[in-house]
């Protein structure tokens, strides 16, 4: 974060919120501690309670109208787990922190976006969690972030098939023409398409954001079209929330060598989305 926020100057006013003895040298118009990390003699535990505390003040603050958006950091899950926070990820945290809201995870990088129906669930689950509803309410709440955020006036929307080839008339399973094609239709987007040309198409300019049925297959489209680059955007917050695309650092924390570019371009989206949101408002 000390790296992304001194790289370059950002058109925002930055509130830090963070253990204060790990915020206190970084600049900010303001600080908001939650606690102290120290030598880190607490572990996962400690370091789940200072981050969901974090998370927690931060929206504190959006929902009352001092800030216009989150950045946050990367979160390590099991330490939220250990710290008491039962949630899969941050996405899930923050719509039940925005009063239940339906929260939904995009990846963007430069040319690219993509929506994840399901987030993090084990792989043999992800059938039973796919629903024509669901896509469709995934789908109807990208619509409207991609016009109130993004100010695109006629959204083109794709769905990626869950199975190989769209499943073949059926031949590799029934879920893309039973349940996602349906959807599809409902919204008015192209699909299912298959996974192995459909980010092609996206990325060529064709459709302003992907619907992908599980974790993976969206990601990995993401993180091979611009990795280090990409910002997850929670999308179904009252607020704009941004993070970077990548996991925690865990190798190279504390050596001063964390690459801080998909942290940067975290904060600029933001600023760009709450700047849009603010002035739609």
């Amino acid at each position: 974060m000390a790296k992304a926020l001194t790289a370059a100057p950002l058109e925002a006013d930055v509130v830090l919120v963070g253990p204060e003895d790990q915020i206190a040298a970084i600049p900010a118009r303001s600080r908001v501690g939650v606690g102290e990390w120290g030598r880190g003699d607490g572990g996962d535990r400690l370091a789940g309670q200072l981050t969901a505390r974090s998370i927690e003040r931060a929206v504190w603050l959006a929902r009352g109208g001092e800030v216009d958006a989150i950045v946050t950091g990367p979160v390590h899950k099991a330490a939220l787990h250990v710290a008491g926070y039962r949630f899969p990820g941050v996405t899930e945290l923050l719509g039940s922190l925005a009063g239940g809201a339906e929260a939904v995870m995009m990846l963007v990088v430069p040319g690219l976006r993509v929506v994840l129906v399901t987030t993090h669930l084990p792989l043999r689950e992800v059938p039973g969690q796919l629903t024509t509803e669901r896509i469709v309410r995934v789908g109807r709440i990208t619509l409207t972030a991609l016009r109130d955020w993004f100010a695109i006036a006629a959204p083109r929307l794709a769905v990626c098939a869950l199975n190989p080839h769209a499943g073949e008339a059926g031949l590799f399973g029934d879920e893309d023409e039973r349940l996602l094609a349906p959807a599809a239709r409902t919204l008015g987007a192209a699909g299912p398409l298959s996974a192995d040309t459909v980010f092609v198409r996206a990325l060529r300019g064709e459709f302003d954001a992907v619907l992908t049925p599980y974790h993976d297959v969206g990601m990995t489209a993401v993180k091979v079209a611009g990795f280090g680059h990409g910002v997850n955007v929670t999308l179904g917050l009252p607020f704009p929330r941004t993070s970077p695309d990548h996991g925690t650092a865990f190798d190279i924390a504390g050596q001063g060598v964390a690459d801080p570019s998909s942290m940067r371009a975290a904060l600029e989206l933001a600023a760009q989305l709450a700047n849009r949101k603010a002035a739609r408002d």
